[in-house]
């Protein structure tokens, strides 16, 4: 790799468990913190067929392995302009936080993105699970991507319906060639004081039923078609149910919390477990919403 130039970028040995929503995760070889788009293309083109290389945003549902020796990974955090590019049109960078682009949007009048008011994370991210809450989620009001495509070695927009949303799913989770690195919003005409309403109620909602005093990835796994994984656990006796460090949160049962000293390797056990668990007394299987990076091969 060819790296002169980018050294204020680059973080060696650093600990993933300082930027992990989990708070758990070695130290990965190589860090990069691009704040361009001239920054973000040269690392991903130098960083090309490098084994074990991962993209993150704001690591809020990412669960790095407790050895990350091997591991180099790119955050886009820094990358985070928010502009608007039309009277209803929103453009955010990939490492936009949600809220941030939910705040930008309530100060501009603009209404559909109260769902996301609260998501812990990032824009790149959001498009790439098509995350939602509150009966809401990104294919409602996504209009286009922006990617890098790292086969091309060029940037470009695509228009959501190429981009297979579904259900925590987008077309980015089969071709990791398609790096986000921004995306167009649509939303409609509200007011202000009415916009911010919703997101101060969405936002009370998490505080009084979510976990929020511990680090956590948010929601564990994915819903099950017909069922709540929440309820299934809770209806297995599993609140509080704890591995090491890691822990069914008593507060609400489809999440996993870091209740102190946990490492991933606590919480990926405690995840099989309860996946084994409701399989067992229910014959419901669950799959995590949670992406967890296996430790490399020794």
């Amino acid at each position: 790799m060819n790296l002169c130039g980018l050294e204020h970028i680059i973080k060696e040995n650093f600990n993933l468990s300082c930027v992990s929503s989990m708070k758990t995760g070695g130290c990965a070889k190589l860090c990069f913190f691009p704040e361009t788009y001239e920054e973000l293309k040269r690392v991903l083109d130098e960083t090309e067929g490098v084994p074990c290389r991962y993209i993150a945003g704001k690591a809020s549902n990412l669960l790095f392995p407790d050895d990350a020796s091997k591991l180099t990974v790119i955050f886009t955090e820094k990358m985070s302009e928010i502009k608007k590019v039309s009277d209803r049109e929103i453009f955010a960078m990939c490492g936009a936080t949600l809220t941030s682009v939910c705040n930008f949007a309530k100060k501009s009048s603009l209404a559909g993105l109260e769902f996301a008011y609260g998501i812990p994370g990032s824009v790149g991210g959001g498009v790439y699970m098509n995350a939602g809450a509150y009966g809401g989620e990104m294919s409602q009001v996504l209009k286009s991507v922006e990617v890098y495509d790292t086969n091309k070695k060029e940037f470009y927009m695509m228009d959501a319906s190429e981009c297979e949303l579904s259900y925590r799913h987008s077309v980015f989770m089969q071709r990791k060639e398609l790096i986000v690195t921004g995306a167009v919003f649509s939303l409609s005409e509200g007011d202000e004081k009415e916009i911010d309403a919703v997101c101060k109620g969405h936002m009370q909602a998490r505080k009084d039923k979510q976990p929020l005093e511990y680090p956590s990835c948010g929601s564990a796994f994915k819903r099950p078609e017909g069922y709540f994984a929440g309820k299934l656990i809770e209806d297995c006796g599993l609140k509080g149910f704890t591995v090491g460090g890691a822990q069914i949160s008593e507060k609400h049962a489809g999440f996993v919390i870091n209740h102190g000293g946990a490492t991933s390797e606590d919480v990926r056990i405690l995840l099989q477990k309860t996946a084994d668990m409701v399989y067992e007394k229910f014959a419901v299987r669950l799959c995590p919403e949670i992406e967890i990076i296996e430790e490399p091969e020794k």
